[in-house]
Order: C-alpha cells, then sequence, then structure tokens
C-alpha cells in the first residue's frame, strides 16, 4: 500500500461509519487494530476520544448511544481489552442501547489455534450482544459495519461485536458508501388499535407502565399526549424517571428496587394495565410479581419492539410487537380527549408525592448526601444531565429528583458500578451547551475516575460530586439487613480526593458540613472547566434502623 492511500479495508470501515453519521469513537489503542487506527488519521470527522481503560471507553459509547441513537463505538485490543470491554457490552444489552465494539483480532491464519491473546468471540460474547462477527475477508469488511449499523439499532437496540484480524486491515479494497434506512415503525391493526382504545375508554382505574421505548424521538412528547388524552395515571419502569415529567399531575412515581407495599398495592387494583416500551424485567415487576405471573388479575396489555420479551413471563391480553411511540400515537389519533369522573389518578398521585418528599436526617458521621441531591435539585438547569454510578448515594436522586425533560437520567440499568464518570465526558461531548453533573461514590470513583483527565484534556465544565463514606454502601446495607453487625469485605481505605483532583487539574473542594452545601454545588454548576466535590457522606444515613449503633461498636 502507497504511503496516503484511503481505500484500505479499514477506509471502507469507517466510510461505512461515517455514512451512517457515527462521529465520534472511543478507544484504548492496541497493536492488533493499528490498520485501523492508522486510517482514522484520514478520518477529521471522527473525534477519536482516546481512553484509559476499556471499561471506561466502552461505558462512554454506551452513554453516546444512548443520547444520539447512532451506535456508540468503542474500539479494543484483543484478549484483555476485549475482556475489559465486555462490561460496556453488558450494560447496553441490558439498557437497549446501541452499540458496536470492534476488536483487533490475532492473524487470520492463526485462529483456533489458541494462539496468544486468543478469545472465540462468539462463545464470550453470544449471550448478551445480538450479533458477532469476525471477518477474514477485506472485502468483507465494510459490508460486515454495515450489518452491525444495522442491527445494532433495529428492533430493540443493543450491541453488536465486529472482530477484525490484524492481518486484513489494511488491502486495497472497493470503498462502497452505503448508508442503512430505519425501518419503518411497524403497528397493529387498525382493530387492535380500536381494541386497546376502548379499553383504555371503558376502565375505571387503568394505569401506563411507560419504558425506555419512549426515549426515541418524539416518545417524550408521545407519551405525554396519551396519558392526557385517556387520563390515564403513569408510572415509568426502573431508572426511566426523565420520559415523563415528574411534577405532572399524571406522574405517579417509578417502579424501582424499594417501591412502598402500600404504593404497591395500590397499583394491583388497577384494572387494566397497559405496558410500553418495556421488557417488563425483574426490577420493574417487582421480582415479577406485579403484575402477578403468569397471568395477571387485570387486564394486560403489553407492548414491545422486542418480540423475545413480549409475554415472555407474563402472558398479554393483547400482545403487541411494535414500536410503542407508533401505537401511543395511533391510540391518541383514534379518540377523543377523555375525562374520567373517579380520583384515581388522584389517590395514585398523592402516594407518589408523598414518597418522594424530602427527608431530613440528623447525624453525627458526615453530611447525608440527600441534601447535596436536594441543593442540585434547587439549583441545577432546566437542561442538566445527571450521570450517576452505581451505589446508594444514587437512591435519592432516583425517588426525589423531580426530572422534566431536556433534563436527564444518564444510569445504567445494568447497576454496574464505574459508569459515571465516563458517562458524564461521553454526556458532556455530545452535549456541550448544556450541564452535565457527574454523582459517584468513593468505589465507583475508584474504579474509571481516571477518564476524568479528558475533561481536563477537553476543558469540559463536568461537576463531579463524589460520595465519601469510606465503604461499599449498596452491600454494607446489605450485610445489615442480613447478618447485623458483620462487615467482611465493605469497608474502604481510601486516598486524598481531593489531592487527585488538583493532580488531575480539576478545580475542586470538599463539603464537611451541611451549611457548606449550597454555595459549593453553585460553585459547581457555574464552573467554566471540569469542577470536583468530595462530600464526606454520612453512612449511617443509609443504614438500616438501629445500624448507626452497629457502626459506633465497630468503629466503621
Amino acid at each position: 500500500m502507497k504511503k496516503g492511500e484511503l481505500n484500505t479495508s479499514s477506509h471502507a470501515l469507517l466510510s461505512a461509519f461515517t455514512a451512517n453519521g457515527i462521529d465520534r469513537i472511543f478507544l484504548v489503542p492496541g497493536e492488533s487494530y493499528l490498520g485501523i487506527l492508522d486510517a482514522l488519521g484520514d478520518f477529521p470527522r471522527i473525534d477519536v476520544v482516546t481512553c484509559r481503560h476499556e471499561g471506561g471507553a466502552s461505558f462512554m459509547a454506551c452513554a453516546d448511544g444512548r443520547i444520539t441513537g447512532r451506535p456508540g463505538v468503542v474500539m479494543v485490543s484483543r484478549g484483555p481489552g476485549a475482556t475489559n470491554a465486555s462490561i460496556g457490552v453488558h450494560t447496553a444489552q441490558q439498557d437497549g442501547i446501541p452499540l458496536i465494539l470492534v476488536v483487533g483480532q490475532i492473524p487470520k491464519g492463526d485462529l483456533r489455534k489458541e494462539a496468544f491473546q486468543e478469545i472465540d468471540y462468539q462463545r464470550m460474547y453470544g449471550s448478551i450482544a445480538k450479533w458477532v462477527v469476525e471477518v477474514t475477508e477485506p472485502d468483507r469488511l465494510a459490508e460486515a459495519a454495515f450489518k452491525a449499523i444495522r442491527i445494532a439499532t433495529s428492533g430493540t437496540p443493543g450491541p453488536v461485536v465486529l472482530v477484525v484480524p490484524e492481518d486484513i486491515q489494511q488491502q486495497l479494497v472497493e470503498q462502497p458508501s452505503w448508508k442503512a434506512a430505519r425501518h419503518a415503525p411497524t403497528l397493529p391493526s387498525s382493530n387492535t388499535v380500536q381494541q386497546i382504545a376502548q379499553l383504555l375508554k371503558s376502565a375505571e382505574r387503568p394505569l401506563i407502565i411507560a419504558g425506555g421505548g419512549f426515549v426515541a424521538p418524539g416518545g417524550r412528547d408521545a407519551l405525554l399526549r396519551l396519558a392526557e388524552t385517556f387520563d390515564v395515571p403513569v408510572v415509568v419502569s426502573f431508572r426511566r424517571q426523565d420520559i415523563f415529567p415528574n411534577q405532572h399531575a399524571l406522574y405517579v412515581g417509578d417502579l424501582g428496587l424499594a417501591n412502598p407495599q402500600h404504593q404497591m398495592e395500590a397499583f394491583e387494583s388497577s384494572d387494566l394495565i397497559i405496558a410500553l416500551g418495556t421488557r417488563m424485567g425483574d426490577i420493574t415487576t417487582q421480582g415479577y410479581r406485579f403484575p402477578k405471573l403468569p397471568r395477571p388479575v387485570q387486564t394486560f396489555v403489553h407492548c414491545c419492539d422486542d418480540e423475545h420479551a413480549v409475554g415472555l413471563n407474563i402472558a398479554p391480553d393483547i400482545g403487541v410487537v411494535c414500536d410503542p411511540v407508533a401505537l401511543a400515537e395511533a391510540l391518541v389519533t383514534s379518540t377523543v380527549p377523555l375525562r374520567r369522573d373517579s380520583d384515581w389518578a388522584g389517590r395514585l398521585r398523592v402516594i407518589a408525592t408523598k414518597i418522594a418528599q424530602w427527608p431530613a436526617h440528623e447525624v453525627v458521621d458526615g453530611v447525608p448526601f440527600v441534601d447535596v441531591v436536594r441543593s442540585l435539585a434547587s439549583h441545577a438547569p432546566a437542561d442538566v444531565s445527571i450521570c450517576l454510578d452505581a451505589g446508594t448515594f444514587a437512591a435519592p436522586v432516583y425517588r426525589y429528583f423531580p426530572f422534566c425533560f431536556p433534563q436527564r437520567l444518564m444510569a445504567p440499568l445494568s447497576g454496574a458500578m464505574g459508569y459515571g464518570t465516563p458517562a458524564a465526558i461521553a454526556t458532556q461531548l455530545r452535549l456541550p451547551g448544556q450541564k452535565t453533573v457527574c454523582l459517584v461514590g468513593d468505589g465507583g470513583f475508584l474504579m474509571t475516575g481516571n477518564e476524568m483527565i479528558a475533561a481536563v484534556e477537553r476543558n469540559l465544565p463536568i461537576l463531579f460530586i463524589l460520595s465519601n463514606n469510606n465503604c461499599y454502601g449498596s452491600i454494607r446495607i446489605h450485610q445489615e439487613r442480613t447478618y447485623p453487625g458483620r462487615h467482611v469485605g465493605t469497608t474502604l481505605s481510601n486516598p486524598d480526593f481531593i489531592k487527585i483532583a488538583s493532580a488531575f487539574g480539576v478545580e475542586s473542594e470538599r463539603i464537611s458540613r451541611p451549611d457548606e452545601i449550597d454555595s459549593a454545588i453553585k460553585r459547581g454548576l457555574t464552573a467554566q472547566g471540569p469542577y470536583f466535590i468530595e462530600v464526606a457522606s454520612s453512612l449511617a444515613a443509609v443504614l438500616p434502623h438501629g445500624a448507626a449503633a452497629s457502626l459506633e461498636r465497630t468503629g466503621d
């Protein structure tokens, strides 16, 4: 190949990406895909984000795909790089996010000979990826990339793994510029639409369970119109609080990890449940208890664009495999606005409002992190994006923060630690005119906090808020409930996070008292570059009742 040649198989791969709107790639460089790395230099429209760990890179690609609806792309080397990136593949599958993982592979002649760092990626990723393909011919690389885009974005979006041996990346091939067309939205027959509309009209206590299918363009508006047209209360599925305005009279909460019994009893008294754009997984169904398996006591309608999910565990009276946004729009146009005489929605709203009332804590071991979240809710702009890692610090956001789009909740349904910092980087890059806030615990930050350097390199005005309680708090809570006073493995010895942030070049400060919260949050939100706040947070405030005394005895 001549120097400067722009018609290699790697160029064909990247041309397929750019033709379909992919303009950013997250990567950790590796010798097994040097040909693709070199070709990237000839695509100035692709922003290359160099990361420090493949897990962080894959989380960034997940966040990017969630925002754009196009595949987030992450590139890694074989073996260790691919295994590190697997957390992003799992997250994309759980969250329904379009993702393409490009893995450099050993030379094709060495395949299946147990060569250095060889992995059979079909066996490794087969149960969590929508498609795994190992390309062995240079002239098929662009075709595979094009198919990867289509599969990652069709139906319920998800991850695709594209494996490229190192010796097929630099051959001269034709340079196609195929562009994938979005599938037309699928709809049930007009008779089915009318049947569902009639159920909504005749039900006395209907309830909509709305899921991630409404993250799509126009989805939130369609859901709001549907709820208002039929005067139906809406409860959102696990970690989807930003798809429906939380202050609306028809918003009645979320189905999360610990819904109060009286709220679930109220939901169970419904006579019609319409689940739209959700797979009805174990958390949303409260451990497969709501609606009741296998046949709900209520009339049950389930609409999802994933055929596998409809009727998987719960038998619907009407199962609809289609675009939930299109169905919502069809239902709205099929009727005239309806006003119910009952106080059904009002009763559910009262319950949700009481649950979402900010609590007060009196503790002596630090700052209740819920007070930090309350301050953030008071001062955050109307278009803020909240990127959450996994941990107890996040619970107040899910329960109390009053989301209203364009405010966004960026949190992994997979519950993966280490997501927060990388997701914040990708979110701020994709939404540069809006404010991004990252909330992360001391455990999760030390998993991928090194990716914060990208905020420094690009002067991204991200506010990082770290809750430091010297503990894996979520696991400690379970320990206290199951094995009171026995805390093996959950106490953390932490470094000086302020010094770490300062060493990265990030302006930083520490909150040690409640009266320091508001001023620190205001400074962080108005900072023009990255800003880091460490909160000496209370562990006792999040532990089960009575755990504080045990905490004092053990000295943890």
